[in-house]
């Protein structure tokens, strides 16, 4: 069982902390992808936050419980691009050092971003083991403070934020379904959920090129992400030992979808809601459709996670 994470009470605390900072994020409706899916969806659309994605809320938690003495220091992280350009953000906001390890291949319009808010970039291979070793070679070396993307509590609680929004902004939600990479929004969301709507439940969506998520949460133990090969490049990294139980004890089930349908999703979204959503950000709108039978005529969420696109190279 999970006992030492946070109550309502500090859930609260850090939504209100973070408000200063983020964008409260609208749920949109479209009664024509209703009638596709066959439910009523609430998007709550995480492309219009700070830096095009979710992460933020949980960069930003992170950096503010920092000591004065730790920002002093500086931050680091490995990214491929989304919480590298929250990571830049918050310092900049902050006016703290920020060093981000990056694969050599990322997305040009991402490493602009991180360079535009004043981070300091230094590269690695494409792999994510490639990335995290380089990262412990330079934290070891500086003395900076690294804040991992995802299995890091107080970037979990953060976001835990966009869960209470939702809630907030939504009829009463029977499921809620987020995309999983490694498992920081799912485990936010949960938290959130099961201290403000406990009686929602709770899935995630995942590349099933990508399926290390599904394959643990089966096992009961954590299996690594071997070779990952999707479109939805923010969903490439493995569960943590604090995101795994979360999902473990929290989760109803995960899904996996194809590359296909996560392009076909992408597509609907693009055409429907009309707003733009990243492969990443499809997944869960992708494992609805796939399993639109077990939410028939339900009231649902669904995390569109962000909305960072290479428009260089679209899928359609």
């Amino acid at each position: 069982m999970i006992h030492d994470f946070a109550g309502k009470e500090t859930l609260n605390k850090i939504a209100d902390n973070l408000k200063p900072y983020i964008h409260r994020t609208p749920v949109l409706s479209s009664e024509q992808i209703n009638k596709i899916a066959d439910a009523h969806i609430f998007f709550k659309c995480e492309m219009f936050q700070k830096t095009g994605s979710f992460k933020v809320r949980g960069a930003m938690n992170a950096v503010l419980q920092l000591s004065d003495e730790q920002k002093e220091k500086g931050i680091i992280t490995h990214s491929s691009g989304n919480f590298a350009q929250a990571l830049a953000y918050t310092a900049n906001k902050t006016g703290i050092k920020a060093t981000i390890i990056m694969p050599h291949g990322v997305v040009a319009s991402k490493r602009d971003a991180v360079l535009g808010y004043g981070a300091e970039i230094i590269y690695s291979g494409n792999q994510p083991l490639d990335r995290e070793n380089k990262c412990e070679e330079i934290k070891n070396n500086t003395g900076a403070v690294f804040i991992h993307p995802s299995n890091d509590i107080n970037v979990i609680h953060g976001h835990s934020s966009c869960a209470i929004e939702l809630i907030n902004d939504s009829e009463k939600l029977d499921a809620v379904i987020a995309p999983v990479g490694g498992g920081g929004l799912i485990s936010g969301i949960a938290l959130g959920f099961k201290n403000f709507s406990k009686d929602t439940a709770i899935f995630a969506g995942e590349p099933a090129n990508a399926d290390d998520a599904f394959r643990s949460f089966k096992s009961g133990k954590i299996i690594p992400v071997n070779n990952p090969n999707t479109i939805a490049d923010g969903l490439k990294t493995s569960l943590g030992n604090v995101t795994f139980p979360i999902i473990k004890e929290m989760v109803t089930e995960i899904f996996t979808v194809t590359e296909e349908e996560i392009i076909f999703a992408m597509k609907i979204i693009w055409e429907r809601l009309k707003i733009i959503t990243e492969p990443s950000g499809a997944v869960a709108f992708a494992a609805l459709i796939k399993n639109k039978e077990l939410f028939k005529g339900k009231n649902i969420a669904v995390i569109l996670s962000g909305g960072n696109v290479d428009l260089n190279k679209l899928p359609f």
